[in-house]
């Protein structure tokens, strides 16, 4: 892992910018007292002159709408949703949500400078508001890798940031390995492969060591003759004829990893597995494709694949106390990928929204943001 710089000094690995260059002043859109209202002097370790240096926001941003939306039809049988919100011209992020099938929310749309970023949010294949609701047919991680290049396409943008946590990490992955020349930078957080040793952490044993009470409704549900294998055994219920028997597996399917994903349990993430809705899209397409291994020709496929995409500016944020996606796969690809800059939140678990991880992406939002106005990403 890269050393970890003075806080407010901004650093990409070896890159660090310790003055304004013209391009900044130029291309910066705070006025001038606001500019230097968020730059302040310090010394650096080497006892050099004090030299102005940046301070980054960690903020999340206020809660905005989109400024459009709409849909597009990816096959004969699915249609995403998609919007757009902060600067119409501004750089180009798009957020790929996890699950799959948990969709996008409003929420996601804080992590970005709105003045700086053009924020493009969409829904999976079967997810949120895409449809058919919890469908799939036709849907596959190939299949939601060129979703991603047709939104592109139709909304005419070159080339983006891309933005994913969990399961979107995973995405994330497959599509810059997919199209590297379309990717500016990459954000990952909570990373996740798709790797059988994950998949068996999470539902097998591991995790039920250390959430042994929620795991108990979760084994509970299946019969003990089932239980060599609960990922089949629910797939089994999750794709059954009787839609009664997939509501009731879908809501333990997603309580489970509700009940999980934070250091500290939160009440109102967990309850959103009571949610008819939510959790049949959220458990029924997450199943699919951990049933189907990702649809990944190999267990290491991910992290074969990080030549491809070794020269794009990438930062992992990942928390230490992760039991959905643990830790050892944000390791596992920084190794392979040590140009990757690795940030460790001390005290967090999976979830995007606790407060550290929160804090930590939107500073990486930032660096990329000012590397952007620097000419240098």
């Amino acid at each position: 892992m890269n050393s970890i710089a003075p806080r407010n000094v901004i650093s990409f690995g070896s890159t660090r910018f310790t003055s304004l260059s013209p391009s900044f002043l130029r291309l910066n859109p705070f006025s001038g007292k606001e500019l230097f209202g968020r730059f302040k002097s310090v010394h650096s370790a080497s006892a050099q002159p004090i030299k102005r240096v940046m301070e980054l926001n960690r903020n999340l941003y206020p809660q905005i709408e989109p400024y459009i939306s709409g849909f597009l039809k990816v096959s004969d049988i699915h249609t995403i949703y998609w919007e757009q919100s902060g600067k119409p011209d501004g750089h180009p992020v798009v957020f790929l949500h996890g699950g799959p099938g948990a969709g996008t929310s409003p929420g996601n749309r804080q992590f970005f400078d709105p003045n700086f970023y053009r924020i493009i949010l969409f829904d999976q294949r079967g997810a949120g508001k895409s449809t058919p609701h919890a469908c799939l047919e036709e849907n596959t991680t190939w299949d939601l890798v060129e979703d991603i290049e047709k939104l592109r396409k139709n909304l005419e943008i070159p080339e983006w940031q891309v933005f994913g946590g969990s399961w979107g990490s995973t995405l994330a992955l497959a599509y810059s390995q997919s199209h590297p020349d379309k990717v500016t930078g990459l954000i990952l957080r909570g990373i996740f492969m798709l790797r059988k040793k994950e998949l068996d952490w999470f539902y097998q044993g591991g995790a039920s060591a250390i959430y042994p009470d929620a795991w108990e409704m979760f084994r509970d549900f299946i019969p003990e003759e089932e239980r060599d294998d609960f990922i089949v055994a629910y797939h089994k219920r999750l794709t059954s004829s009787d839609s009664s028997v997939q509501v009731a597996a879908a809501k333990i399917w997603t309580k489970w990893e509700m009940m999980t994903a934070q250091l500290i349990q939160n009440k109102d993430n967990i309850t959103r597995g009571e949610d008819d809705k939510f959790s049949l899209a959220f458990a029924r397409i997450e199943n699919h494709y951990f049933f189907n291994k990702g649809f990944l020709p190999t267990d290491s496929h991910l992290l074969d694949n990080v030549d491809k995409i070794r020269h794009i500016k990438a930062v992992i944020v990942q928390g230490r106390y992760d039991v959905c996606c643990p830790m050892m796969s944000a390791w596992d690809l920084h190794k392979a990928w040590p140009e990757a800059e690795l940030k460790i939140i001390q005290d967090a678990g999976h979830s995007a929204n606790e407060v550290g991880t929160a804090a930590e992406l939107v500073a990486t939002n930032e660096k990329f943001k000012y590397l952007l106005l620097n000419g240098s990403a």
